[in-house]
């Protein structure tokens, strides 16, 4: 159901939603619009734009009370990708004016944001048509996956309603398809923000476990890792980890190399 005359803006996310970061975005986004908040039932992180087969697709109806504040939400048994589907097809059945992944735990930046489901969410809402904002707060590796509530999200706050007030007043230009936000640990709503590229470098690096978890897994983890010598000066890794600024990168969904075709159709007809 449409509810006329305000903006209506979709919120998702990664970390469930119970995460404390979703609640952060949905009172943020609350003065701007009618926020539907649709996201995963459990903990989604690192799922890309995956449609796993196995996610059971119910979309579980829920009232969640947040700061005195009760909330008609939904909570969907699949990935983020899977949210935004569900959250479109069946609880909206209208194209919100614009929809916001995050914010998430942990800085999206670097080759690794192709895994992020916090991007993957904004990106599949791009692909259908909706302009989408996805935004991440620098933290600790050991609070990616807990829903900490030691991690204090009003700064992401802030620039999570900056961003989104922009985007449901103006059309980014062609090939902007997601505006990412990568907000420091450190950062005051007074930090500066930048426009930035993605990095190619690794920021993230995979690392065996030695032993099984309490869950009986022995899936990879990670490390984070950052040569200062050597991210690009006008990238997000540079600005979130070295610079401590907020990294604003516009995403294109078209991923196609930008070489010189002629050059490559040379090379590869010798």
């Amino acid at each position: 159901m449409n509810n006329s005359g305000r903006p209506q803006i979709l919120l998702t996310n990664d970390d469930s939603i119970s995460s404390p970061g979703l609640w952060a975005a949905a009172e943020a986004l609350a003065p701007l619009g009618f926020v539907h908040v649709v996201a995963p039932r459990v903990q989604q992180t690192s799922m890309g734009r995956s449609l796993p087969r196995e996610s059971d697709g119910r979309v579980d109806r829920q009232t969640m009370t947040v700061n005195g504040q009760e909330w008609q939400v939904y909570a969907v048994g699949g990935s983020p990708a899977q949210s935004v589907l569900h959250g479109l097809l069946e609880v909206l059945q209208f194209k919100p004016d614009l929809v916001v992944s995050g914010i998430n735990y942990g800085e999206n930046i670097a080759s690794g944001l192709m895994v992020s489901g916090t991007v993957g969410a904004a990106i599949e809402a791009a692909t259908l048509g909706m302009p989408a904002l996805a935004v991440s707060l620098q933290t600790p590796a050991e609070f990616h996956f807990n829903l900490s509530s030691a991690v204090d999200f009003s700064v992401a706050g802030y620039f999570t309603r900056y961003f989104a007030e922009k985007m449901l007043r103006k059309n980014m230009p062609f090939d902007v398809d997601v505006i990412k936000v990568d907000v420091p640990d450190n950062a005051t709503p007074e930090t500066p923000w930048i426009i930035t590229r993605q990095s190619r470098q690794r920021y993230f690096f995979p690392v065996p476990r030695e032993h099984e978890d309490e869950n009986g897994s022995r899936n990879m983890g990670y490390i984070t890792r950052v040569d200062a010598d050597t991210p690009e000066a006008d990238s997000d890794l540079r600005a979130v980890i070295l610079d401590h600024v907020v990294s604003v990168t516009p995403l294109s969904f078209d991923m196609t190399s930008r070489v010189d075709f002629g050059e490559l159709r040379k090379l590869l007809g010798e």
